[in-house]
């Protein structure tokens, strides 16, 4: 039995089935939402709510910053995008990781400006939606409106999930949890894949320091639990992560 492809998460080509003029691509965010309302891709069209594909955006460079107007939410269509704030010491700390087919600038609705910073961890594509387009579907469209309050709602339970008192060991399992799972529900592979984010910023987004990253990972390794070469990634032993994680996702 073939294994699902590894998804490259650094590779600009990693660009998921684009669709046609009649449907939506595969990792398209709203797709779901939209046609279990019975609307599609070509009566999107038809209402005006054009997507502008954005990209490719180089690594490093920003989606947007702190305290820029909001007008637009954006899925990512391929790479890595992450959002992070500076505290008062003007210490970076990582929010999230977005992958394909999530949103991102949805924490931007209340204020009428981005309250963080997005940047590119790799080279990255975009589907902008404009915000006032977007409200006046879902005006329209009930479950749409319900679907960009899941996205909203996810962000907000991952928050509180990390901030517990879990252990190094309970957060780094359900951090590579959550990946796979993330990874699963597009296609890839649940079990291989790459990290485009360096330890520190798992480290910032885990409320670890860098060592301590490295070193539950070594941990793992040791304990066979996963196999680890550079930024690949193959989860071994699923069952036991999911047991050393159960505290975190379980909140």
């Amino acid at each position: 039995m073939a294994r699902p492809p590894i998804f490259p998460l650094a590779d600009a080509r990693t660009v998921a089935d684009d669709g046609d003029d009649a449907s939506f691509c595969s990792t398209c965010a709203f797709s779901s939402a939209c046609l279990a309302e019975g609307v599609g891709k070509r009566e999107l069209r038809e209402l005006h709510v054009l997507v502008d594909h954005v990209g490719p955006i180089a690594a490093g460079n920003h989606v947007f910053r702190k305290g820029d107007p909001f007008d637009a939410i954006a899925a990512v269509r391929a790479g890595t995008v992450k959002t992070y704030v500076n505290d008062a010491d003007g210490h970076e700390r990582v929010l999230g990781f977005h992958l394909p087919g999530e949103v991102i600038g949805l924490d931007g609705i209340d204020g009428e400006r981005y309250p963080c910073n997005a940047v590119a961890l790799d080279t990255v594509m975009l589907c902008r939606f404009s915000f006032q387009r977007m409200s006046s579907l879902a005006a329209r469209l009930p479950g749409l409106q319900r679907h960009l309050f899941r996205l909203l709602s996810r962000g907000i339970g991952t928050a509180v999930q990390l901030g517990n008192d879990a252990t190094a060991d309970q957060r780094m399992a359900a951090f590579l949890l959550g990946l796979s799972q993330r990874l699963a529900t597009r296609g890839f592979s649940a079990t291989r894949f790459r990290l485009t984010m360096p330890r520190t910023d798992i480290g910032s987004h885990l409320r670890l320091a860098p060592e301590t990253v490295s070193r539950v990972l070594k941990r793992f390794q040791d304990d066979g639990l996963v196999d680890i070469d550079r930024r690949e990634v193959e989860l071994l032993d699923v069952e036991a992560l999911d047991a050393l994680a159960a505290p975190v996702l379980s909140r």
